[in-house]
């Protein structure tokens, strides 16, 4: 990807990719004013240590996960969350695990396959664009992987109709510096809000290793002109204030 270099304050430089190497869907959005993290493991931790500290059972209880809800898992990776969702929303319900790495949706399709879960489906999305159905979802799970997002306006300006009447987006993540796998959180609802989203829910929760953020729909979402990029926070102020 190309990337086009500016100088920031404190003596920082920061690189994002210019218009060139910009997915097509992304041009008429703006660029984040922040670092976007490399993409990391498709494991934040291993699944027994999460459990352990009841992170997905946390998630589901604030997000109020109930059988026959239709739920996407964006950033699915090994399934983690696919695997629990689908047995909470059950037979009745509905979970489509998303990601842009087709290796761990190869890995996650055979997982699915193997628990036998009738109720999952799997699907490429792409940078720019979640390549969700419309009106479709009660619940859109963001977990560990916003800060990996490199097109925020254009994904979540694509996500904003996916929801059903009454939807949410839940965000899990860890207020730190966005280079370090992280994202502070009022950086994280400012960039949600430029895009038609308002915050309804916020939790520290050191049994999710961060927090937990919740989002509804505004009443309309701007048109991509109108929206104006969020100002990040240096990474070099980030680490002092840790």
């Amino acid at each position: 990807m190309f990337l086009a270099c500016a100088a920031l304050a404190l003596g920082l430089t920061a690189c994002k990719p210019a218009d060139g190497g910009r997915p097509e869907a992304a041009r008429e959005f703006p660029l984040p004013d922040r670092a976007v993290s490399e993409l990391g493991s498709n494991e934040f931790s291993t699944e027994d240590v999460r459990d352990n500290r009841g992170e997905a059972e946390t998630v589901m209880d604030l997000a109020g996960i109930a059988p026959g809800m239709s739920v996407a898992d964006i950033g699915a990776g090994e399934g983690y969350y696919t695997v629990r969702l689908a047995d909470r929303v059950g037979e009745d319900g509905r979970v489509l695990a998303q990601d842009i790495d087709r290796e761990a949706l190869d890995r996650l399709a055979r997982r699915v396959e193997r628990e036998r879960l009738d109720n999952a489906s799997i699907k490429l999305g792409e940078p720019a664009d979640p390549m969700l159905p419309e009106d479709s979802f009660d619940r859109v799970f963001m977990v560990h992987m916003y800060h990996e997002i490199g097109e925020p306006y254009a994904f979540l300006w694509r996500l904003w109709p996916a929801l059903r009447e009454g939807g949410r987006v839940i965000v899990v993540d860890v207020d730190r510096p966005t280079d370090q796998h992280g994202i502070d959180p009022l950086l994280l609802s400012c960039e949600l809000q430029q895009v038609g989203f308002v915050l309804d829910t916020f939790k520290d929760a050191p049994e999710l290793a961060g927090y937990y953020a919740q989002f509804k729909r505004a009443a309309k979402r701007p048109k991509p002109e109108d929206i104006r990029p969020c100002r990040g926070v240096p990474e070099e102020a980030g680490n002092a204030a840790q």
